[in-house]
């Protein structure tokens, strides 16, 4: 993962992003003309990012420190998000990665996919009835075939194809070994459970050419590094709602990568919505669900959802009974409150569920019952590649090993629209 690779330079809706290379001046001048000084007479903006909920609340209610990448604990019963795929993922003929069968993907856009990252085809089913999650094992832009995957929950036996032409391909969190120092670039009864920390990580760099030419506005290696990171935190975001539980161990280097499981797949309950609809009943009857019973928890939870969720409660007709307050902040985060005899529901919007297929579902979450184990800490890490001969560049890491948890599965439900 140290190799050199081609800078690419991709357009955004609102900026353009430097993936898989540094930060060079050239690639400045491809991506933001107006960066280096010249004669402009414009400002440099920065797209805020998305909201990261999920990331958010862990991180505010604080973490627990994990002695060991496999976290053992006792229940009481969040660049470019996506691509499709131009063609079917093609089963190799002999590949194999850690015993498990490799796959070939093509798709509309494999410059936005880059080595380590996990991604998830939501409208493929994997094994269990799981969407099915790939990792990327190798990428070479310079073939026909520039994206090498092995799927981490693949029907058994592994078929000859899996998924079809269209099909939605979401960028998830990386999957760093416990030896990788560098990324891919871009800027009732206790029952036992366990879950795996995995090592998400973000790497920026900076041409020494391009930080010391002048510019027009203040953009420094800091400012990169705010860009990579909030980029990391929505991979974090979409493993720690969707990730799939899995290990494997890479064959050259003998170097393991843990995958997390998603708190989607923790929710100890589902509430149906058919045909999508939602009516005050619903509503009612799906509070009354979340907050009695073996859902009883705390008296004020979360309900995150996808925009087909969010525009049908905003569409309600509120009564006596069900009411929608003014916005409350917690935790950072703008808040709609809906209060029922049964509890109090904290109501936000998720681009998360959109881009991951679930954009008529959502989740009901206890944040009392919501835990953050963290094996490594968030921290950011320099990197001297001058020195080593890699790159003349300054370089940071940043990087996180951690998992989220759900201690009382029952008290976090999903809302499913079937």
């Amino acid at each position: 993962m140290n190799e050199t690779t081609p800078t690419v330079v991709t357009k955004g809706a609102s900026g353009a992003q430097v993936i898989d290379g540094p930060l060079t001046v050239p690639a400045a001048r491809e991506g933001s003309p107006s960066l280096l000084l010249n004669e402009i007479d414009s400002r440099v903006v920065k797209v805020r990012p998305m909201a990261t909920p999920v990331d958010q609340i862990s991180r505010m209610v604080g973490s627990r420190p994990a002695s060991s990448m496999i976290v053992d604990y006792y229940s009481v019963d969040s660049k470019a998000p996506e691509t499709t795929l131009s063609t079917a993922l093609a089963k190799t003929t002999d590949g194999t990665y850690s015993g498990i069968p490799t796959y070939i993907l093509k798709a509309t856009s494999p410059e936005m996919i880059s080595v380590t990252e996990t991604l998830m085809l939501p409208e493929v089913e994997g094994a269990d009835g799981e969407p099915l999650v790939l990792y990327v094992v190798s990428t070479d832009k310079s073939t026909s075939t520039p994206v090498t995957v092995i799927p981490l929950n693949a029907p058994d036996p592994a078929p000859a194809s899996l998924g079809k032409m269209g099909s939605k391909v979401v960028r998830m969190g990386r999957a760093a070994g416990e030896l990788d120092v560098q990324t891919p670039q871009f800027e009732a009864l206790p029952v036992k459970s366990s879950n795996f920390c995995q090592i998400f990580k973000a790497q920026v760099e900076q041409s020494i050419l391009a930080k010391l030419s002048a510019k027009e506005v203040g953009w420094t290696l800091t400012d990169q590094e705010e860009v990579a990171i909030m980029d990391m935190r929505l991979g974090m975001e979409k493993s720690f709602l969707f990730g799939v539980k899995a290990r494997l161990t890479d064959p050259k280097r003998y170097d393991e990568v843990l995958f997390t499981r998603g708190i989607w797949h923790q929710a100890g309950a589902t509430f149906e919505l058919t045909d999508g609809a939602l009516t005050s009943q619903d509503l009612v009857s799906m509070m009354r669900q979340a907050f009695t019973g073996d859902s009883a928890g705390s008296p004020r939870k979360i309900l995150m959802g996808g925009s087909g969720l969010i525009e049908r409660l905003n569409n309600l007709d509120y009564t006596k009974v069900i009411t929608a307050t003014d916005t409350v902040t917690r935790w950072g985060i703008d808040f709609t409150e809906l209060r029922s005899k049964f509890g109090v529901l904290c109501v936000v919007h998720n681009e998360v569920f959109d881009q991951c297929g679930h954009e008529n579902d959502g989740m009901i979450i206890d944040p009392q019952y919501l835990t953050k184990y963290s094996h490594i800490p968030f921290r950011v890490e320099h990197l001297d590649l001058k020195s080593s001969g890699v790159r003349n560049t300054d370089a940071l890491v940043a990087t996180e090993a951690s998992c989220l948890v759900l201690r009382h599965p029952k008290a976090h439900l999903r809302v499913v629209s079937v």
